[in-house]
């Protein structure tokens, strides 16, 4: 081939370059810049991704609503658990070995025809009687203006300054109604109600997926349970593995505790506070103890809060004085009762939370995810504050010192 030499000089200058980069690569020079070279990549690729930053976030938006219903239907499911695993223990104590077999699936249908049972007389007893309390509390808001607006005027009697009386004024108050009750426009009413038509489909096809994902999430808890603790065994450490089951135990503790603790208490502070509410003649007896019941699930504010609500209904549909102050004194005895007293025996020494640090929690875990934060707070923070507790106990072992206690450092004057 003529061009072979010429060939073969292009191939040695290939194999020279080749073997000089290589050299460069390997040297000094090259080894002190590559962090720079990989901080430079990185900010590199962290502005194409802030530049697209709309489209990667409508990627993650688009991905998590897709899995919402299956959340939804995964949160669900954690929360039948409870109950399914109680029924599936029961359904065992039959010997029969084909039942004992499929004793799980048993325990779903069971729970499902309890949880249809249970909607089934929602619908009928419950909830007509919240409509018919709503009804009345409509008819009687004329009443409920009318007693307002009288202690407005008992108020503007104390000298109040001017710009307060301006804002309390029955004149005030009353067009305030007014625009309340009188001056609905209906036509935006149906508006809004033709709408949200739009995604009444989408709402219903969610529901349904949330129900299946539920129901199978439930029969298949077992599968799914093995399969990833088989996979997180596979991809982690033995150490992180243990470390990891062992914390995840505590939190499925914690939760099942306080499910399981604020449903008790939320049923007999309900309770009670409806038999209060009825002995003292409240037309709206069944819906506040409902009520009361429900919002005792968010920890600390959800009884002063609800427990307040009830008063002021009573106030306006009884009277101040006496009914609403007798009734005031001793519902908010019993909101004590149940936070100082029952609500620790319930919990026992499960969640050893300071009033302050459950203060914190609740509010950080509104505003971080609303009413679900709210819920889920005190069991997570549980959780860190363990964390928080083993980490100081073993640098303690580590610096080889006796462990101290709190008074120990309550002793020591640093301001």
């Amino acid at each position: 081939m003529p061009n072979a030499p010429v060939f073969a000089k292009i191939t040695r200058k290939l194999h020279e370059a080749g073997a000089l980069m290589h050299k460069f690569f390997k040297s000094r020079l090259m080894k002190s810049m590559l962090p720079y070279l990989i901080l430079a990549f990185a900010a590199i690729v962290l502005f194409r991704l802030t530049a697209e930053f709309r489209i990667f976030t409508d990627a993650i938006g688009r991905f998590f609503t897709m899995l919402s219903p299956f959340l939804t239907g995964a949160i669900f499911a954690y929360i039948f658990n409870l109950p399914c695993t109680a029924l599936q223990r029961l359904i065992k104590k039959i010997k029969n070995p084909f039942i004992v077999r499929k004793s799980r699936l048993f325990s779903v249908l069971l729970l499902i025809v309890i949880v249809i049972l249970v909607v089934i007389l929602i619908l009928n007893l419950i909830i007509p009687a919240v409509v018919d309390s709503i009804e009345m509390f409509g008819r009687e808001l004329p009443t409920y203006q009318a007693t307002i607006m009288g202690w407005i005027d008992n108020l503007n009697e104390w000298d109040i300054p001017d710009f307060l009386a301006e804002y309390l004024s029955a004149d005030a108050i009353s067009g305030l109604f007014d625009r309340f009750v009188y001056d609905f426009d209906f036509s935006i009413i149906v508006e809004r109600i033709i709408l949200g038509l739009g995604g009444a489909a989408s709402a219903i096809f969610h529901a349904f997926l949330a129900i299946v994902s539920c129901i199978y999430l439930l029969i298949e808890k077992d599968k799914f349970k093995a399969f990833a603790m088989r996979l997180f065994a596979a991809i982690a450490s033995e150490k992180t593995n243990e470390t990891v089951l062992k914390y995840c135990r505590k939190l499925d503790h914690n939760f099942r505790a306080y499910i399981y603790t604020q449903t008790i208490d939320g049923i007999i502070l309900g309770t009670l506070m409806t038999i209060v509410l009825f002995i003292f003649g409240s037309p709206f007896f069944l819906v506040l103890g409902i009520i009361l019941g429900i919002v005792n699930y968010i920890p600390y504010f959800g009884s002063i809060f609800g427990t307040a609500f009830a008063v002021l209904v009573l106030a306006f549909t009884q009277g101040i004085w006496p009914t609403a102050v007798i009734a005031a004194i001793i519902m908010f005895a019993i909101q004590q009762f149940d936070g100082n007293v029952l609500q620790p025996k319930l919990m026992g020494g499960t969640f050893s939370l300071s009033p302050l640090l459950v203060i914190v929690s609740v509010t950080a875990g509104m505003f971080y995810g609303g009413i679900f934060g709210m819920l889920v707070a005190i069991p997570i923070v549980a959780i860190f504050k363990d964390l928080i507790d083993e980490y100081i106990v073993h640098r303690e072992e580590t610096k080889n010192v006796p462990k101290p206690t709190d008074d120990d450092f309550m002793d020591r004057d640093i301001w």
